[in-house]
C-alpha cells in the first residue's frame, strides 16, 4: 500500500481542533495502522516545519470564494519544508467541489523556477518530469496567467504526520505554532524575524490549539479512521490556515493606512 502524497488525488479532509495533550494518545492509536511520514522520521520528536506561499488575484477572489463558501473553488500555493527550506519546492492547486478535495502537485527543482511567472515569455525550466507532474505544473501556470495570481502571504506551521500502512492513501496530521508574514515575492523561504503568530485563542475552540486533519481517498473512509473519531469523541469543524492568516494580515492593513492596499470589499469578506 502507498499512503503517501501522490501528485493527483481526490480526497476527503476532515478537520478538528484538539488540546495539545491529545496528540500522544491519538498518535498511539494511529500507530497501529500508520507509520510516521518521511519528514517526521527525519527530525527528532517528529515535528517539522511546513511553509506555504499562497497566491491570490489582485482583488483576492480566492479568499472571497473561501469566505463565502462557494461550493466549487480552489486555492494555489507554493510549498516548502524544513527549518532551512531548499529545492525542490512544490506547486499545488487545491480544488474543492462539494465535500471532495482534488489536489494537483508538481515539484520544481530549478533555482529560476519562478521566471515563468515573473518574466513574460519565459519558457518552463523543469525537465525530467512525469506526465502527471507536467500536467499539474502546466495547470498551475495557466491559472496564474488566467487569474493574474500573485503571492500574498507566507504561512508556516509545525507538523507531525502519520501515513497509512494499510490503505492506498490515508494521513493523520497535527499542526501547531501557526505563523504568517506578508510576502509579495515568489519566495517560499521564510524570514523568521518577519513571521507573526496567528494561532490566537479566538481562532480555536476553548483549550484546543492543535489542528488535527484526517485525510483519505474520497472513495472510502477507512474504518479505523471512523473508529478514531468515535474513540476520541472528535467534533468536525472548518479551519482554513489561509483564511485566518489573511484575516490577520488584512486587519493589520486596515489599521495602517500608509501600507493599506486592500479594497474595502476585500477587508469585509
Amino acid at each position: 500500500m502507498t499512503g503517501g502524497n501522490p501528485q493527483l488525488l481526490e480526497r476527503y479532509e476532515l478537520k478538528f481542533t484538539i488540546p495539545f495533550d491529545m496528540i500522544d494518545p491519538i498518535s498511539r492509536f494511529a500507530s497501529i495502522y500508520c507509520s510516521p511520514d518521511r519528514h517526521s522520521v527525519a527530525v527528532r520528536g517528529g515535528f517539522y516545519r511546513v511553509h506555504n506561499l499562497y497566491l491570490d488575484t489582485p482583488g483576492l477572489l480566492f479568499l472571497r470564494n473561501r469566505r463565502h463558501r462557494v461550493p466549487s473553488r480552489f486555492n494555489m500555493r507554493v510549498r516548502s519544508y524544513g527549518n532551512e527550506p531548499a529545492l525542490p519546492f512544490f506547486l499545488e492547486v487545491k480544488q474543492r467541489v462539494g465535500g471532495v478535495i482534488r489536489k494537483y502537485r508538481a515539484p520544481v527543482r530549478n533555482p529560476d523556477w519562478h521566471r515563468v511567472f515573473t518574466e513574460p515569455g519565459s519558457a518552463a525550466l523543469e525537465r525530467g518530469e512525469t506526465p502527471i507532474q507536467v500536467r499539474n505544473r502546466e495547470l498551475f501556470e495557466r491559472l496564474v496567467l488566467s487569474y493574474q495570481a500573485r503571492p500574498w502571504i507566507l504561512t508556516q506551521y509545525v507538523r507531525k504526520a502519520w501515513v497509512s500502512d494499510v490503505d492506498d492513501y490515508a494521513r493523520v496530521t497535527f499542526d501547531v505554532d501557526l505563523r504568517f508574514a506578508e510576502r509579495r515575492e515568489w519566495d517560499p523561504v521564510p524570514d523568521d524575524s518577519a513571521m507573526q503568530h496567528y494561532d490566537l485563542p479566538a481562532s480555536f475552540d476553548p483549550g484546543c490549539s492543535v489542528i488535527l486533519e484526517l485525510k483519505c481517498c474520497a472513495s472510502r473512509v477507512p474504518l479505523w479512521m471512523v473508529d478514531l473519531i468515535h474513540t476520541f469523541s472528535l467534533r468536525r469543524r472548518s479551519f482554513s490556515k489561509y483564511m485566518f492568516g489573511m484575516g490577520e494580515l488584512l486587519t493589520a492593513r486596515v489599521h495602517d493606512p500608509a501600507t493599506r492596499v486592500a479594497t474595502a470589499e476585500t477587508t469585509r469578506c
